[in-house]
């Protein structure tokens, strides 16, 4: 049976209706105690019915002039299992009994059940359901610090109250919620009915608006839940303390959140009565901004009595208190930009609710309606930057859109939004009502861009002031009058599609000086090999094959009696013969060894770092008969290639689109009249020596050395070298494999050392590399924003295995460590650099220990012209959200154009700072001149993705590889 306590005074105006609630229960098994609390209206009268129509019903009488006296006289006297206590004012659904009964039963164990509620105002309209989920995994840390549910949302266990000795006289108001939290001391189990079955009145003399007398109630209750209780006898042993500070606000957090929801409930009755000091325990960080709109907003309704449909239309009453409160937590927090931040929220949930019937002028938010189909100009009102409006057609919302505004908003404005939003036919008038509406706006804007600015009170007049001081800014900026020139990457030069035959290929390979950086210690290292590997005794006639600029051939030169020295390309001799214009016994020549008969008789031949460009093994085999052909008997082959993965791409290789060292040396060995030697082998490449076999040569076995490689490997070598082998090819997957989304992979520092509390933006060098190592070896290549932009917009699946690397904040230990790690796996990556603060540290982490240095403007130059990519993390790295729209539409314009000074080319791109963003945000980016942009959504990005609003993913310096493999991998699946 359930005992039912219902305390009444002077209540004859909603007591029947509480008492009908009961009547009207699914189950019958219940008993209701009804305390006259010394009423002196028609409440005894009431009573006096419903307890002779109803045998069910008993009546007390009090004179305890409280609630929970009342309530503990009822107790007292109840029968029941379980108790319900019902305020006089409120009611319950008819199944709440029936419900709350059937969850304890599946929880034999609980000594609560609870479930969700409604307020109700005196208008009877209805606030949305709430639920305070955490109740059921952790009850007493929760009513340690707050009051989680309304008093008759609930069943209790009556014994454990009993003990427990009912409610605490001595408390006018949160008598409720420290009887709760002593029962949840206990650490039993409370139950949860996920359902809107309670519904709490709130009235205009409730003595919850008492401010003064609920804070003063409220900090003794935080007081007992945060020290030892003696009231309760038996607690759990985790609880017999208090509460841990580790397991959620401290007591000072937990009653300064109190103190907000009453100076809100305040304000929404015009109160300005604000005490700064009960909110400093407030949290600031901008993940609070919306939890504490969140609770401001509740403390409204609640003051205003009013349903959340109704809040922005009664503005006018408490506007003025509650942008005062805003003003001063802007102020207790020593940071404006924190205050309006929980502004914008706050302004942006009373809107959300509001059917915009006439203008809603907020704070810094201007409401309204707008004719889809012939629009006005709107001019804001003073301290208005933001509008939020809904575009009509034929009396019905068609669309809603919300933007930063910083000057009046024109009709080419609208004209332009609205056609972003609503299908070009929607806005055809009806058959009979005029002109094509559609066709109009088209016509319209196509000048729109052209008008903009005419107007330098407009939205884009005033855009355009600021994009000219940003402009000022940075061509007067002593960075900005730098004209250091980029060095921009080595490349090829583009191949002629009719000129195709060898010769002019090589010819364009060597339009460049050493192309292959022969000077480099890793390509000394490799000379050296093969002239360690020469045959020993004297050397008469030697053919050097594939010569390229000569450096190899003067080495040569001085082991020979007389060396010919050939190549395809006349550029190339030309190089070589100058280099070598002292070496008397070389001979130089131009010659095709493909096409072109070879000398004769010679003693030695050298071809290196050639053979991979044949057509075919096929032409190998050819080729490989004239080399025999060509050598004198006795006489030596010497060729020198790298390890290709597809000869094998399960050990390390080039991943080049060709045969490699092994196919070379095993159709060289497989060559009637060569016999393999001595062959030198690195894990990078081999040099082998062949002999012609005389008439009465005897093969012996070969001499294998294996030797390691010494000397450093320059980036561009390194960067097509994939170590340990690969399991995927990009040629392969380039071929195979089409997608509708790719991994975007967001980084911050990479850095072995750093703050702890930063740790999880933080990647060692070792795990980074291990990172990009695995991306290499499983065929992915690295694309930019834009190619992700271009794929989105063409509706193109992505090619192969793309992966877009960006990297936030533009730390030193980007340039340190993850770009040579990045060139040494052939990938790239975007970095986001905070403007304002590009050669100093990143103060906004200076509260978790030494800021990190960041990249200096020479630093990008150079890294621009290394092949990396630079985006905007806007200028200060002030979260956006608490931006005005003047100030964020200035640092996106600003941010960009410095880039572009210091890089040379266009910044398309930008990532919010700390991953916030707003509803403002997008479309300014664009009229800043962003296409792309990154916010706070996670997850790979899609073909149906917005642009302007791409998710990415964290790349957690606290994860293994194994983790970083499985989220990959999740994209691919």
């Amino acid at each position: 049976m359930v005992s039912i306590v219902v305390p009444a005074h002077n209540a004859e105006v909603t007591l029947a209706r509480a008492l009908d609630c009961l009547l009207d229960q699914e189950i019958v098994d219940w008993e209701a105690i009804i305390i006259d609390d010394a009423s002196t209206d028609r409440t005894p009268a009431i009573i006096a019915g419903y307890v002779q129509q109803d045998a069910r019903f008993r009546t007390l009488r009090s004179c305890a002039y409280s609630a929970a006296g009342a309530r503990n006289s009822g107790i007292s006297t109840a029968r029941g299992r379980w108790l319900m206590f019902l305020d006089a004012d409120d009611w319950v659904d008819a199944s709440f009994l029936a419900k709350m009964l059937a969850a304890l039963k599946t929880a034999p164990d609980a000594v609560a059940a609870y479930c969700g509620s409604r307020r109700v105002m005196p208008d009877g309209e209805l606030t949305p359901s709430s639920i305070s989920t955490e109740v059921a995994i952790q009850p007493f840390e929760t009513f340690a610090r707050r009051c989680a549910i309304h008093t008759h949302a609930l069943l209790v266990d009556r014994e454990t109250i009993v003990e427990l000795g009912g409610f605490d006289v001595s408390l006018r108001t949160c008598e409720d919620w420290d009887l709760w939290q002593r029962l949840a001391r206990l650490g039993k189990r409370w139950v949860m009915v996920d359902e809107p079955l309670a519904f709490y009145r709130v009235s205009p003399n409730s003595l919850s608006r008492n401010s003064t007398q609920m804070l003063a109630d409220a900090e003794i209750v935080i007081a007992r839940g945060f020290s030892p209780d003696p009231r309760v006898k038996y607690p759990a042993s985790a609880h017999a303390n208090g509460a841990i500070e580790a397991n959620g606000r401290p007591a000072s957090e937990a009653l300064a959140w109190f103190a907000l929801w009453n100076t809100a409930s305040d304000c929404g009755r015009g109160s300005r009565s604000i005490n700064p000091q009960s909110l400093r325990a407030l949290p600031a960080g901008r993940k609070w901004a919306h939890e504490i709109a969140k609770v401001v907003f509740d403390g409204l309704m609640v003051g205003s009595l009013s349903v959340p449909a109704q809040l922005a239309a009664r503005w006018d009453r408490f506007g003025g208190s509650l942008t005062e409160l805003i003003i001063e937590l802007g102020k207790v927090w020593g940071d404006p930009v924190a205050g309006r931040r929980v502004q914008y929220h706050l302004e942006q949930m009373l809107l959300d609710f509001d059917d915009l019937a006439t203008p809603r002028r907020l704070g810094r938010t201007l409401g309204i309606r707008v004719d889809a189909r012939n629009p006005t100009p709107i001019e804001l009102p003073e301290g208005i930057d933001q509008i939020y409006a809904y575009l009509m057609i034929d009396g019905r919302i068609e669309a809603r859109v919300q933007f930063g505004a910083l000057g009046t908003v024109t009709r080419r404005h609208w004209i332009e939004l609205i056609l972003n939003l609503v299908p070009p036919e929607r806005l055809a008038p009806q058959k009979g009502a005029g002109a094509d509406t559609s066709n109009m706006f088209a016509a319209e804007a196509l000048l729109s861009t052209a008008g903009r600015r005419s107007d330098r009170d407009s939205h884009f007049g005033k855009l355009a002031r600021l994009a000219a001081e940003a402009q000022e800014l940075v061509r007067s900026s002593a960075e900005a009058t730098d004209t250091e020139p980029l060095a921009a990457p080595r490349r090829a030069p583009a191949a002629d599609d009719h000129d195709n035959d060898r010769t002019s290929f090589w010819n364009r390979r060597f339009a460049t000086e050493d192309p292959w950086n022969y000077g480099s210690p890793y390509e000394q290292e490799k000379y050296q090999r093969q002239l360690e590997i020469l045959p020993a005794g004297p050397i008469v006639r030697a053919l050097e094959l594939a010569c390229a600029e000569g450096q190899f051939t003067r080495q040569l030169a001085a082991r020979v009696g007389h060396l010919t020295a050939t190549d395809i390309s006349p550029i190339a001799i030309g190089r070589a013969r100058a280099r070598c214009s002292d070496q008397p016994n070389v001979e130089f020549g131009v010659l095709d060894f493909s096409a072109d008969t070879l000398p004769g008789e010679m003693d030695l031949i050298v071809c290196s770092e050639v053979l991979y460009y044949l057509d075919d093994l096929a032409e190998l085999r050819r080729i490989a008969k004239k080399f025999v052909e060509a050598l004198a008997p006795g006489g030596s082959f010497i060729s020198a290639h790298a390890f290709v993965l597809g000869d094998n791409v399960e050990r390390t290789g080039f991943d080049w689109n060709t045969f490699g060292a092994q196919a070379i040396s095993e159709t060289l060995a497989a060559t009637e009249g060569l016999v393999l030697e001595q062959s030198i082998q690195t894990e990078l490449y081999r040099i082998d020596r062949f002999r012609r076999l005389s008439p009465d040569d005897v093969a012996t076995e070969p001499m294998i050395d294996q030797v390691p490689i010494r000397a450093p490997i320059g980036i561009g070598v390194a960067r097509n070298i994939v170590w340990g082998g690969a399991r995927a090819l990009r040629r392969d997957v380039a071929r195979s494999e089409r997608r509708q989304r790719i991994p975007v992979l967001m980084y911050h520092s990479v850095a072995d050392d750093g703050p702890a509390a930063l740790a999880r933006y933080r990647c060692t060098p070792a795990a980074f590399g291990s990172q990009m190592a695995w991306l290499r070896a499983n065929g992915f290549h690295a694309i930019m924003s834009e190619q992700l932009e271009w794929f989105i917009a063409s509706r193109q699946p992505f090619v192969g295995r793309p992966v877009l690397i960006t990297f936030d904040d533009g730390f030193q230990n980007f340039a340190d460590h993850a770009w040579p790690t990045l060139r040494a796996n052939d990938l790239t990556a975007e970095v986001f650099l905070v403007t304002d603060l590009v050669g100093e540290s990143a103060q906004w982490d200076a509260v978790s220990g030494p800021p990190t240095p960041l990249m200096d403007a020479g630093t990008v130059r150079r890294l621009t012209g290394e092949g990396a990519f630079f985006g905007s993390h806007l200028a200060t790295h002030r979260a956006i959200d608490g931006l005005s729209s003047s100030d964020l539409a200035a640092e996106l314009l600003r941010s960009r154009m410095f880039i572009e000074r210091w890089t040379g080319r266009p910044t398309t791109a930008f990532a919010a700072p700390y991953s916030v963003t707003d509803r403002r945000l997008g479309r300014l980016a664009r009229e800043c001149g962003y296409r792309i942009g990154f916010g706070g959504r996670h997850g790979p990005a899609g073909l149906d993705c917005d642009p302007i609003d791409l998710p990415r993913i964290e790349i957690r310096g606290d994860r293994s590889l194994d983790d970083f493999v499985a989220i990959v991998e999740a994209v691919l699946e």
